[in-house]
């Protein structure tokens, strides 16, 4: 069976253009000019990959890509971001919204065929439990690849397909340094020149998760110039800064209360 690519995208010129590309190069194509059909298809076919534009009428490409992380019948397809806007801060935005990967108009056809195999051959991966020597556990964290979960001193913690993937990386080198284009090359599949803010964005979301203070990292550190490096305690170590997570993660769950609380109030 040919892999399914849904292709959200108002500029009819384009669409055909990266449909016929897309065909040509053995995969079966959906089309949808607004962010309302994008979201019909997106449930009917279950795509393989998603492209998806950023300025589409009715829903906007950032408010669908939300839409369909949150809905579990679309959260784990993999989403390209196709887009005239190539700024820091939109790249941020898309990634933040959920986007996979994120390409600016104009681009070429061959490297948008690129993008799309790195995408799929992340999803298609084997369970990292099948590989050897694969490094799935040290000190306080434990990787459970069934469940692209985290356990982080004793505590599950989710994550998505892409985080798992770089705290997978890290893993295997923890205690070294490892390199943007590595984990480009490792993660995405590909070694552009100019992507290091899609890292920083997924290190960022990896940071909210697993430091108690994200903006004072302890686990994942950058190193300035030459990339990022994981260190985990052990031993020892391990049991004092567990008191430490501990009272993080109470203290991100009491202000998650009193934001729900104060938004009912805002509500009544």
């Amino acid at each position: 069976m040919k892999p399914c690519i849904l292709i959200i995208e108002d500029d009819g010129d384009m669409r055909d253009l990266v449909a016929g590309h897309l065909e040509h190069g053995g995969f079966d194509v959906q089309r949808a000019d607004d962010g309302i059909k994008g979201q019909a298809l997106a449930l009917q076919y279950s795509p393989d990959v998603i492209l998806l534009d950023l300025m589409l009428p009715k829903v906007d490409g950032l408010t669908l890509c939300q839409r369909l992380r949150r809905d579990e019948r679309t959260s784990k397809i993999p989403i390209l971001m196709l887009t005239a806007l190539g700024g820091t801060k939109d790249k941020v935005s898309g990634f933040n919204s959920g986007a996979d990967d994120y390409l600016t108009k104009p681009f070429d056809l061959d490297e948008l065929m690129v993008r799309v195999k790195a995408l799929l051959r992340r999803s298609e991966r084997a369970p990292l439990s099948s590989k050897h020597n694969e490094i799935l556990s040290y000190g306080p964290l434990t990787l459970v690849p069934e469940r692209f979960e985290a356990i982080w001193f004793d505590d599950p913690v989710r994550l998505t397909h892409l985080e798992f993937e770089l705290l997978h990386c890290l893993l295997q080198r923890h205690g070294q340094t490892v390199s943007p284009s590595l984990i480009l090359k490792e993660v995405w599949g590909y070694e552009p020149d100019d992507d290091i803010e899609t890292i920083r964005v997924h290190v960022r979301h990896l940071r909210t998760k697993l430091e108690p203070e994200p903006r004072k990292p302890r686990f994942i550190k950058t190193v300035y110039g030459a990339g990022y490096c994981l260190e985990l305690p052990v031993g020892e170590q391990v049991e004092p800064l567990t008191a430490v997570m501990v009272a993080a993660r109470t203290a991100a769950a009491e202000s998650a209360a009193r934001r729900e609380k104060d938004n009912a109030s805002a509500v009544a």
